[in-house]
């Protein structure tokens, strides 16, 4: 019974976001009973992704569950199940392993859950994320260093992001925070992914993320580009959140850089350029680029390899010759950002064939 129950609920997690893949070795149901007991298995499984009431759950259900609110409300704040709060009434809704199980669980993280992630994401999970990451996080460029051929839309900068978003909460990245746990880490700043809106408000109700105005956000996000992370917000007009993301530990594009063509599986609509009469050979462009996409040449002057660019723009801003430049794609080559979650959740389901 025991089993059946964590394999249902592996096969409803997979159904979510990136979802969560059968293991051929039993990662998977060894993380969900890390995560979960046989009860609390059974609560998430009468969850949906709309968010209810523990009365609405039980009437749609028909399933009598005693004291259910007060088990959802301590599920969700163990960062099992995501909570709204409004006029003081609480509903309640099933998350993805990613982003949610994974990230919620942050001031829960220990050597052994750090280990069994990391151990999952390698043998299984990864190519679910390279198979996805384009419509889940994209990458936005350093506006000040892009050449324009047309005036930056909004949505790709972070700046605007920030001042539009509402509630702000910045929290420790999951993956570095892990990544110290298991003695990986790259060392760059924690605190540097944002959430926005109700998202934020778990964040803090739950407290693994603090509130933040605008100016402190800037600061957060500028200190991250000058560290060396990737601005890139969730693929949405409307972003429930916004990461700043290292090629070393990230989960996204740690998954990515391990295969040829990075730019392929990313959401980016800039890549880098070089001017060879400015280039100095001084190499800092090579070592900050987080997709190994830039070498030097023989001759001298670095070259880019666009298969491996991603556009996040750290080579330009790290340039002190100013030979490296961002700029825009070609029209064909530009992709259109879904207008809101909703949208972004419905073509990354129907990109992994679970709708039409």
């Amino acid at each position: 019974m025991m089993n059946n129950i964590y394999r249902t609920l592996q096969e409803r997690l997979d159904l979510y976001s990136f979802g969560f893949p059968r293991s051929e070795s039993g990662e998977d149901i060894l993380l969900l009973k890390k995560l979960f007991s046989e009860e609390e298995a059974g609560i998430f499984l009468m969850l949906t992704p709309r968010l209810e009431t523990a009365e609405e759950i039980i009437k749609r259900t028909g399933v009598a569950s005693p004291g259910l609110a007060d088990k959802l409300e301590d599920m969700a704040l163990r960062g099992l199940l995501f909570r709204l709060n409004r006029n003081g009434i609480r509903r309640y809704g099933a998350i993805p392993f990613m982003h949610g199980l994974v990230e919620f669980r942050i001031n829960n993280l220990d050597k052994e859950l750090s280990g069994m992630l990391d151990n999952y994401f390698e043998k299984t999970f990864n190519r679910n994320i390279a198979e996805n990451a384009s419509l889940f996080l994209r990458v936005v460029p350093i506006n000040r260093d892009v050449v324009f051929e047309h005036h930056v839309a909004a949505f790709d900068d972070a700046s605007h992001i920030l001042k539009n978003s509402g509630i702000i909460a910045v929290a420790d990245c999951t993956c570095r925070k892990k990544a110290g746990i298991t003695e990986t880490s790259c060392g760059k700043p924690l605190e540097t992914c944002f959430m926005f809106g109700s998202m934020a408000e778990y964040y803090i109700e739950n407290g693994i993320g603090r509130r933040v105005e605008y100016d402190e956000a800037v600061s957060i996000l500028r200190r991250a580009q000058e560290a060396g992370l990737v601005t890139q917000p969730s693929t949405s007009q409307n972003p429930a959140g916004m990461c700043s993301c290292c090629g070393d530990c990230c989960g996204v594009l740690g998954a990515i850089k391990k295969f040829p063509a990075p730019a392929e599986l990313v959401f980016s609509n800039y890549q880098s350029s070089v001017d060879d009469s400015l280039c100095i050979s001084c190499g800092a462009c090579v070592e900050i680029c987080p997709m190994e996409a830039i070498t030097l040449s023989a001759a001298g002057p670095a070259v880019v390899d666009l298969k491996r660019c991603i556009g996040c723009g750290l080579c330009s801003m790290k340039c002190p010759s100013d030979a490296i430049r961002l700029a825009q794609k070609a029209e064909d080559k530009k992709r259109s950002v879904p207008a809101d979650t909703r949208e972004q959740m419905t073509l990354m389901a129907k990109q992994r064939g679970l709708i039409k």
